[in-house]
């Protein structure tokens, strides 16, 4: 049982609403997926080619050979939330391919404590009930080949749904689109993810939103918002892979995240504000890898007012046989951020091996 106290019920229903342009909103859609992608501080849009590229990239879904399915898992707050992403994609013919992808991002088993206490002031631990908060995204993705060479493009469909109990649950839609180009055996890739902005449209229980209102006096007294939007961002990477003696790869890949607000961020303005991300994976044989990264580059202010640079290191390993492919990422390295989760794992399958 995890025993969430009613303050977190009041901070998990406050921060689903706030404003109605929210910088931060379905933030559980930029967690990421892919321990091997993880490994690499994300730095993959511009070689993403395999059932993930749908959520990284959906222009690298064109490197998918046959049918391939991934599957992850992760715990976050020490294992009070549950992160899970499942993807499949297939081609459709030598110049496009087509994925589905789903995320869930769950709080289980909380504590409802709003009616613990009657209006005499007795305690009655019946009157206490369980409730779940969820975040759920499905993405359908589509790439296509662009008729000048080398170019490739895709786009992501996405449906977003949030609930938080009976309190109140949400309905959203929002577009990517990405683009890899290769020449010379570099790569690049452009991300826009929300290039539509994603309209999330909220619809509030009141009489169970009456129970939050009257649970501590002179608090959360006007009812939230009832629409979020979720600003554009965008990723510009590149990447080349390099071969050593037939059995050993490097594969050196770098990305600048960027926001349309300002942050932390070592390259911030009032317009956009910009991250670098890089990440390296050494292969052997195409059978054993091994990986780092650097990212999360931001600017922190002392309590002294000095500014330290902060940043995320992130190691993984993987492990490739016939088809199937496992990769354990563990990120969080030396306390330098908040991250996130720390240990990732994930699967993927090639689904023609069972032909």
């Amino acid at each position: 049982m995890k025993k969430i106290p009613l303050f977190l019920l009041l901070f998990l229903f406050a921060a689903s609403y706030g404003q109605a342009v929210r910088k931060y909103s379905n933030e559980f859609m930029n967690i990421g997926v892919d321990a091997a992608a993880l490994g690499m501080a994300n730095a993959v849009t511009a070689n993403t080619s395999d059932v993930n590229a749908g959520y990284w990239n959906p222009a690298g879904l064109l490197g998918v050979e046959d049918r391939q399915v991934s599957l992850m898992h992760a715990s976050y707050f020490a294992n009070i939330a549950q992160y899970d992403y499942a993807g499949f994609a297939t081609k459709i013919d030598d110049n496009s391919a087509w994925g589905i992808s789903a995320i869930r991002f769950g709080v289980d088993d909380i504590l409802d404590t709003t009616e613990l206490i009657d209006d005499q002031g007795n305690i009655d631990y019946n009157r206490i009930s369980k409730f779940s908060t969820a975040d759920y995204g499905v993405t359908f993705s589509y790439a296509r080949k662009l008729p000048l060479e080398g170019f490739q493009y895709g786009v992501n469909a996405k449906i977003i749904r949030r609930i938080i109990g009976k309190f109140a649950n949400s309905w959203g839609f929002g577009v990517d689109v990405g683009f890899q180009f290769e020449r010379n055996d570099w790569k690049f890739g452009l991300m826009l993810r929300d290039i539509t902005t994603t309209y999330n449209i909220w619809n509030i229980d009141e009489d169970e939103y009456a129970k939050i209102k009257n649970a501590v006096e002179g608090q959360n007294q006007d009812l939230p918002e009832s629409t979020e939007i979720t600003l554009p961002k965008a990723q510009l990477g590149m990447s080349k892979k390099f071969e050593f003696h037939y059995d050993y790869t490097l594969l050196a890949s770098a990305n600048l995240n960027m926001e349309f607000y300002q942050t932390n961020d070592i390259i911030s303005t009032s317009f956009v504000s910009i991250a670098p991300a890089v990440g390296f994976e050494f292969g052997y044989t195409d059978l054993v890898f091994l990986r780092t990264g650097f990212g999360n580059f931001q600017t922190i202010t002392q309590i002294d007012d000095t500014k330290k640079l902060s940043f995320q290191p992130n190691i993984g390993l993987g492990f490739k046989y016939k088809g199937i492919q496992i990769d354990y990422a563990l990120t969080d390295l030396g306390n330098q951020s908040a991250a996130l989760y720390s240990n990732i794992f994930s699967v993927k399958v090639d689904l023609g091996i069972f032909r």
